[in-house]
């Protein structure tokens, strides 16, 4: 399991996506304790684009198999 976060969060940082959003997708709990309490954003349109990247991101490898 970590290997696949492990990917997918390089993947998108590299690509230059929003860490929070990337983060918040892989549904990771922030580690500032002060942010987390008040910060409960949900970034639902970007966590979409960022799962369409994914999604283009998988039919690509297919294609190349």
């Amino acid at each position: 399991m970590y290997g696949f976060r492990a990917m997918f969060s390089t993947l998108f940082n590299e690509q230059g996506f929003d860490p929070d959003h990337i983060e918040k997708q892989l549904a990771h709990k922030e580690k500032d304790k002060i942010r987390d309490a008040y910060n409960h954003a949900s970034y639902l349109e970007q966590r979409r684009t960022l799962m369409q990247a994914w999604a283009d991101y998988l039919d690509e490898l297919r294609a190349k198999a």
